[in-house]
């Protein structure tokens, strides 16, 4: 049975997953659905697609991203340890299930890396005046890959998110030599992923 994470509980992944080794974060999102229906009605501001992206942004022990490589997402799909893979961009939220998902290998993460900060930014915000106020049945959930069992998901609202155009969900850090899970869940008013990594500088 899986653990429905509230805001700031932490868990310790290895005593829900006993030998855990690779997991899954799958991130999924659904636009809010506007008044009125017609063919716009799942649109954003000025006609466009909501472009959620998700990311990892790796940390040292300082709390500090120290290289841009240690950043995975769209645009660098697999860090160069291997440990972290991102499998491809979702442009609309479309679908069910999963909208975007990333593999941790936690064996390989490199012993520097002490956290793993889940972020979900929100692409040309600014432009599209688009903010989480306007997503539905946001979740991050974390699953063992070795036999597909959800370990924890986090759901997430958008209503208290008005304004807020990127969301820090959840951090995978280590403790002592066991691997825990804290749910985040706080919004933050950023012009895209460069800005929002660019607070743990």
């Amino acid at each position: 049975m899986a653990i429905s994470l509230q805001k700031g509980q932490r868990i310790s992944l290895s005593k829900e997953a006993p030998g855990l080794s690779k997991m899954m974060c799958g991130l999924g999102w659904d636009v809010a659905k506007r008044s009125g229906g017609g063919f716009f009605s799942n649109f954003g501001g000025g006609g466009q697609n909501y472009d959620l992206d998700a990311s990892v942004i790796c940390l040292d022990a300082n709390g500090k991203l120290t290289a841009k490589e240690n950043i995975i997402y769209f645009g660098n799909l697999q860090h160069l340890s291997g440990a972290i893979t991102h499998t491809g961009d979702n442009l609309t939220g479309a679908g069910d299930g999963d909208d975007e998902v990333i593999i941790v290998d936690l064996p390989r993460i490199p012993a520097q890396i002490v956290k793993l900060v889940f972020v979900v930014n929100i692409y040309d915000c600014i432009a599209r005046k688009q903010d989480f106020s306007q997503i539905e049945n946001a979740f991050v959930r974390l699953v063992n890959a070795a036999n597909n069992k959800e370990l924890a998901r986090y759901n997430l609202s958008g209503k208290e998110y008005l304004g807020m155009t990127g969301m820090v969900l959840a951090e995978v850090y280590r403790h002592n030599d066991d691997w825990k899970l804290a749910a985040i869940g706080n919004g933050v008013n950023v012009n895209g992923l460069g800005e929002l990594a660019g607070s743990y500088s």
